[in-house]
């Protein structure tokens, strides 16, 4: 039930604010009416993809590993146990890590380094659920596979990883739902800006930073865009997360 009262609130808000600028415009001027938020929605694809690029080689890598290497081994249950502290970890302070040791260093905010911290916030997601998925395929398989002479990493390729695809999108699919909505992360990283981005080391626009600038303004006209905003990022993690309940039905 408050589920339902949260995304029918958003959506009758959101929608007073949403139009054909509000996809194609930059921000207007403060204090001015108008214009949308298109540089946040190129942004936060564009972080959320090179945070794709930067941890899902090593969650999928790591889950491999601890499902089919780290049987009783310590390195594996550190490994594990280090997955799910950093699970429940505050973004803010992963936001505060990634400053640390990428913005001082490159002495400014750029949407790197929001991607990196988005990116440690879904290693971890991706990891368990690649683990997870993996265990459940059947043994099996792999005996079937090393019984005709085909190296392990061959069946573990060509075999095993095949078999769990869908279980491994829909890990990969929760991962990003749960970049794509964080803010406190990009306070500390990506900063924010109301242009078109010049580049990886410059500050970027992202739909949760441009919501929670707008929604603290005194401009009426900025608390409609935060809603339209709102009800958009809502839209897209809600699409992720079915997408993620269809593809585990599927499998099922």
């Amino acid at each position: 039930m408050p589920l339902v009262l949260v995304l029918a609130y958003v959506g009758a808000e959101g929608l007073r604010g949403l139009s054909w600028s509000f996809f194609t415009e930059l921000p207007a001027p403060v204090g001015e009416v108008g214009g949308g938020m298109a540089n946040a929605l190129l942004g936060t694809l564009l972080l959320v993809g090179v945070a794709c690029l930067l941890s899902l080689p090593v969650g999928l890598l790591a889950g491999i590993y601890l499902s089919e290497f780290g049987h009783g081994s310590r390195l594996a249950s550190a490994a594990r146990f280090a997955a799910d502290v950093l699970s429940g970890v505050p973004s803010i302070l992963i936001g505060l890590f990634v400053y640390t040791l990428v913005v001082v260093p490159m002495r400014g905010f750029s949407a790197l380094s929001g991607a990196v911290a988005l990116g440690v916030l879904m290693i971890p997601i991706v990891m368990r659920g690649t683990e997870e998925v993996l265990r459940l395929v059947p043994d099996s398989l792999r005996e079937a596979a090393l019984g005709l002479g085909v190296p392990r990493w061959r069946a573990i390729l060509g075999v095993v990883m095949p078999s769990a695809g869908p279980g491994i999108v829909t890990a990969v699919m929760l991962a990003v739902a749960r970049a794509a909505g964080e803010t406190a992360p990009l306070l500390f990283t990506a900063f924010g800006n109301r242009d078109w981005s010049a580049g990886l080391d410059q500050p970027i626009a992202a739909l949760p930073l441009q919501i929670y600038t707008y929604a603290i303004s005194p401009y009426e006209d900025w608390h409609r865009q935060a809603w339209a905003a709102s009800l958009v990022l809502v839209g897209l993690v809600l699409i992720l997360n079915l997408g993620a309940r269809f593809m585990v039905r599927r499998r099922r």
